[in-house]
């Protein structure tokens, strides 16, 4: 019997119970190692409160992470995207310093393998959504994470990095406009 797939029985269920905030989908007949990001593709040149700018500049205080994809309509996992209080662009990256073990079965856009970023009309929608998404996580501690919210921009680092590692992305964070 293979020890990982009996563990990652109970999270699977487990990340069913928090579709809203984290990338598995009840409602998605695709197995859940089908994709659902776009392939990754450099980001587009847009405002550093959309998604792909503030990556831009995060990444370019943090060595390790690479884009891993983009978030559509068409292909959130969550549903979110667009929807009134909820983010307006979105893109998922991972960071080289997690063990592929530590991620092996995740979907490739999984928060887990590096994080993602959130951008949001206003403040207090991404502090909201950060807020839900600490709340839900604090009942089942496989799915913890470190949000970071800076003005409408949500960043979300996987628990897999060190709390010095994702530090990084706070600092990085801070210097967004």
């Amino acid at each position: 019997m293979n020890h990982k797939r009996t563990t990652l029985i109970p999270l699977a269920a487990a990340a069913l119970l928090l579709t809203g905030c984290t990338n598995a989908s009840t409602n998605d007949p695709k197995p859940a190692t089908a994709p659902t990001a776009a392939p990754a593709a450099p980001p587009a040149k847009g405002k550093a409160t959309d998604a792909a700018g503030a990556f831009m500049a995060v990444s370019s205080a943090v060595a390790t992470a690479k884009l891993g994809g983009t978030v559509t309509a068409e292909n959130d996992p969550n549903h979110l995207l667009g929807r009134p209080g909820q983010y307006t662009s979105k893109i998922t990256f991972t960071d080289s310093r997690i063990n592929a073990n530590d991620v092996d079965g995740l979907d490739p856009d999984d928060v887990q393998r590096g994080g993602s970023v959130e951008a949001f009309d206003t403040p207090t929608a991404a502090k909201a959504r950060a807020d839900y998404i600490q709340a839900a996580s604090k009942t089942i501690p496989a799915l913890a994470e470190y949000d970071y919210v800076h003005g409408p921009t949500l960043i979300r680092v996987s628990h897999y990095l060190t709390p010095a590692q994702a530090a990084e992305y706070e600092k990085a964070a801070g210097k967004l406009p």
